[in-house]
């Protein structure tokens, strides 16, 4: 322990412990309880946690058929049993867990970089799933090609690039009422709950039903009846899941309670390990065509398998698709926006980075234009879009606070390339207790709500409950947004027309909200090189405290040092620059 104590000092005293705010390093805004090593334990955490992307978004992706040309025909019209097709559509699925490891990588590592935030990037669900079934269709059997699917998420990763650079997404994210940004932690830590309870990402507990939306399941794979809900006979009956409940989840809060480090990676480990045998009842191989294939991709151990029919496959001429990319483009912009937005700043949140004057984070600017332009990286690749994900709140949950985090965990997934095989064999039981023992570390959130006026409060509720419930963080946000909207403007138009008589009774007892958000749409670095400030980049107060330093090249990038949250949090002097004198 000594040899670790002296490394993490050394690092904390040295150029990587000051770029990265180490506890320690002597920044004015350093992270308190940062040290290097429990960085690096919060990367490996949350690479674990997020693991499962690699199988799952191949999986999901691979069901479009990507390039694949189905011949169609009256018996067979989305070749479903065609067999040169389905080679070439496993060829595809193989192509996208090399890509998605990929944009996974460089997105997280540049994440951390730039943004200096614990926070992993990798394709995102829902939107994969949207541009899968929604977009392109099954097979293609959808109206928008896969490669106009492509072309579209690639247009919009430089929008979002545009909307970042001009201050235009930061604006946005500072301008959702506060009531709401906190009821977002809050729905999603139990968006995660529902998925550490599904199948697809989690213990298997609940399904969807027809009579009612959820039912208990838990039954093993032979225990589903005619109507695909599990028999009364074989509920709760899952050895997987029991495994992934006490290995995976009570094993993890016990080691957790006592501090030792790295509980969260120590049960997804155990789970993992003792569901590889195949001759065991909770095998994640089971002796099927599906399991036989997953077997021989895991027997590989080390295996790089090179892209060859989903790389840089955009389609420029949009003359017979124009409307279908018109509104993939759009409905992408909305969703990712608003899904990125909400993520980022639950994560900011959870990991105390958040300023609570201006309502941003730190590092927001360097954030989105990374999240940006991995969506137009990610297109290239042959991905659908890449946002930020909320199982990062793993790695924070084991102590991350920096961009250290978010770099390990692009070093594990470019380590996934060559090893796939074995990442992409975490079973989902493996990481279901884990959401949703995180989903728990994000409910203290709602103490905060203001729930003394009902305006306020019920926006905040219902953006709660909408976002697992629909599977979706942008519904979520949309929901609350407009609740909160017709409400206050009903408000404001009934006291207006009786000239300020007839108002709610505790309307005092309303949070604050304007338009005017601190800093204004323009974002600080543009006002400070408009008045003729060389170093632009570099807020007025860095620029005072490190007036003999050149500015570097990672500094022009990441130059947004904007709030004074951790001078708040941790109990240094604040900054004696304005919000609108940060960059955001």
């Amino acid at each position: 322990m000594t040899f670790i104590h002296t490394i993490n000092q050394k690092v904390a005293r040295s150029v990587v412990g000051r770029w990265f705010r180490l506890d320690g390093s002597g920044h004015p805004k350093e992270r308190k309880g940062s040290l290097f090593f429990t960085e690096i334990r919060a990367g490996i955490a949350t690479f674990f946690a997020m693991a499962y992307i690699l199988a799952v978004n191949a999986s999901i992706l691979s069901d479009t058929g990507g390039t694949c040309v189905c011949p169609g025909t009256a018996d067979d019209p989305i070749c479903n049993t065609d067999e040169n097709y389905l080679l070439c559509v496993a060829e595809v699925k193989r192509d996208l867990v090399t890509a998605t490891a990929a944009i996974s990588s460089i997105a997280s590592f540049c994440m951390g970089l730039f943004a200096n935030l614990p926070v992993g990037l990798a394709p995102g669900l829902g939107l994969n799933a949207y541009f899968a079934y929604n977009v392109v269709g099954f097979h293609g059997s959808g109206n928008t090609p896969y490669s106009i699917a492509l072309t579209a998420t690639f247009v919009e990763g430089f929008v979002f690039f545009a909307l970042a650079l001009f201050g235009l997404r930061q604006w946005l994210a500072r301008a959702i009422p506060h009531s709401i940004k906190l009821a977002t932690s809050v729905g999603i830590g139990l968006f995660l709950t529902i998925i550490g309870f599904t199948y697809s990402e989690g213990l298997g507990i609940l399904q969807g039903a027809t009579s009612t939306p959820l039912v208990l399941a838990g039954c093993p794979q032979t225990g589903f009846g005619d109507d695909g809900l599990c028999t009364e006979a074989t509920k709760m009956r899952n050895p997987a899941m029991w495994v992934g409940i006490f290995a995976g989840g009570v094993l993890t809060v016990m080691l957790m309670m006592y501090r030792v480090k790295a509980a969260i990676i120590a049960g997804i480990l155990l789970v993992s390990i003792i569901s590889w045998p195949r001759t065991t009842a909770l095998t994640y191989f089971p002796y099927t065509t599906v399991g036989d294939d997953a077997f021989d991709f895991f027997r590989k151990v080390v295996d790089f398998h090179r892209i060859s029919k989903i790389l840089t496959v955009q389609e420029w001429n949009l003359s017979q698709h124009g409307a279908q990319f018109g509104l993939a483009l759009i409905t992408f912009l909305y969703v990712d926006i608003l899904d990125t937005t909400g993520t980022l700043y639950a994560m900011a949140n959870l990991a105390n980075v958040v300023d609570p004057e201006t309502g941003d984070f730190e590092g927001s600017t360097a954030a989105y234009m990374v999240d940006a332009l991995s969506i137009s990286i990610g297109s290239l690749f042959g991905s659908s879009p890449v946002t930020a994900f909320i199982e990062s709140g793993a790695g924070i949950a084991e102590g991350g606070r920096t961009g250290i985090t978010a770099m390990t965990v692009g070093v594990c997934f470019f380590i996934s390339i060559f090893f796939a095989p074995i990442f992409a064999s975490i079973p989902p039981w493996a990481t279901g207790s884990v959401l949703i023992l995180v989903g728990s570390m994000m409910m203290p959130a709602a103490v905060n709500i203001n729930w003394r006026y009902i305006g306020d409060a019920v926006p905040a509720f219902v953006t709660i409950v909408v976002m697992p419930f629909t599977y979706s963080i942008a519904y979520g946000l949309i929901a609350g947004i407009i609740l909160y909207i017709i409400i206050n403007t009903l408000v404001w138009l009934i006291g207006l027309a009786s000239g300020g008589r007839i108002v709610p009774p505790n309307k005092d007892e309303k949070e604050p909200w304007s338009w005017r958000i601190p800093g204004g749409a323009m974002p600080p670095w543009m006002m400070r090189a408009a008045r003729g400030k060389r170093d632009f980049w570099r807020d007025d107060s860095s620029a005072s405290s490190y007036a003999a330093a050149e500015p570097t090249l990672a500094e022009v990038v990441r130059g947004d040092d904007k709030q004074s949250s951790s001078a708040s949090i941790q109990g240094k002097p604040t900054d004696s620059s304005t919000p609108n004198e940060k960059l955001a």
